[in-house]
């Protein structure tokens, strides 16, 4: 008798958030939660659908992909990806400008800021119209 061990889609959700170089914090922000939230489900075996299509689209994903990730499955891509003929050079070195990506994370943020701060704006006037009835 054997028994298959089922996935860890919490540990899946971890690894891909991992991978696309996203804090919890970030993926909470995304599907509108905190950061708590999101370490409890990255600790937790099984995950309802509702939650895995929100956390799948804020990664950039299926919910497909999370259930069926494989570090295995990666590593085995590189592994053919980056094969070592005498015939090929390998350049494993740097292959982006690290300042470029400095830039591009720092307009994502900026933009991001700039929504949360126009959503704190909207509750304030929200508020204000509320007590200027009373």
């Amino acid at each position: 008798m054997s028994t298959v061990k089922p996935k860890h889609i919490g540990r899946n959700i971890s690894r891909i958030r991992e991978l696309r170089d996203m804090k919890q914090e970030a993926l909470a922000i995304a599907i509108g939660t905190n950061q708590q939230s999101i370490s409890i489900i990255e600790g937790s075996e099984s995950v309802d659908e509702e939650k895995l299509k929100k956390i799948a689209e804020a990664l950039g994903v299926t919910p497909e992909v999370i259930k069926n990730f494989s570090e295995d499955a990666v590593f085995n891509m590189i592994g053919n990806t980056y094969n070592d003929n005498a015939s090929s050079a390998i350049n494993l070195g740097c292959t982006f400008n690290p300042i470029d990506k400095l830039i591009e994370s720092y307009e994502e943020n900026k933009k991001l800021y700039q929504q949360l701060i126009q959503a704190e704006k909207e509750k304030v006037a929200l508020l204000e119209k509320l007590l200027d009835k009373k």
